[in-house]
């Protein structure tokens, strides 16, 4: 792998999307949320650390996405996946983390990545769609593409090329919204680069008390 010229590489842009519009310790996956009202900013911001040229951009269809991805590429055509929405929180979704009984967040809590959320994924779901549709997008004939999704997403991307364990990808990946990483390579040889990833307020996305 250090043998590699990246510099002759294929460029894969990640993007995560900016802040949604949802309350501190809501559960939410895979809800079509809005963005805060500080949308056209946070994107501006994203922008500066994009390339000119982009010649293929793909998207989740969720609406914090679409809107960052129509702001950011408003001359391309975005090609949504289904297979890039964020993880599937089945009846958790929209619910205070806090909310939801004890008995049936633990086991999830304890192995997310094994353990489904109740009419939901687990993180091995999310991470076998999403790193499917990864390996479709990299043979894009396109030599700089973007790809506008997820925490959960870009994390399993990360865990993928990088040969993490998924069960220590939030702490090897801090990926705060609006964050961009630049991925050099070819084949199964990436190697990343974050261009942007500045912490904004706190999120929680588990019970208070865990």
């Amino acid at each position: 792998m250090d043998s590699i010229n990246y510099l002759s590489m294929k460029q894969i842009y990640l993007i995560r999307h900016s802040t949604p519009n949802v309350g501190k310790g809501v559960c939410y996956g895979q809800s079509d949320i809005d963005v805060i009202d500080s949308f056209a900013d946070e994107a501006a911001v994203i922008k500066t650390f994009l390339p000119a040229q982009i010649d293929a951009v793909y998207s989740s269809p969720l609406l914090r996405c679409k809107k960052l991805g129509q702001y950011l590429f408003p001359a391309r055509e975005i090609v949504f996946e289904n297979s890039l929405m964020e993880i599937h929180c089945g009846s958790w979704e929209m619910r205070n983390w806090d909310d939801i009984p004890t008995a049936e967040v633990m086991p999830w809590m304890n192995d997310f990545v094994n353990v489904r959320i109740p009419g939901g994924e687990s993180y091995a779901d999310l991470y076998q769609r999403v790193t499917a549709c990864f390996e479709k997008i990299s043979l894009d004939k396109g030599e700089s593409i973007a790809i506008i999704a997820h925490g959960g997403v870009i994390r399993s991307i990360l865990s993928h090329i990088t040969s993490t364990p998924l069960a220590d990808s939030f702490q090897a990946f801090r990926i705060h919204y609006g964050c961009a990483i630049r991925l050099t390579g070819a084949g199964s040889n990436w190697l990343p680069h974050f261009l942007s990833n500045i912490p904004g307020d706190a999120e929680r996305h588990k019970p208070s008390y865990f």
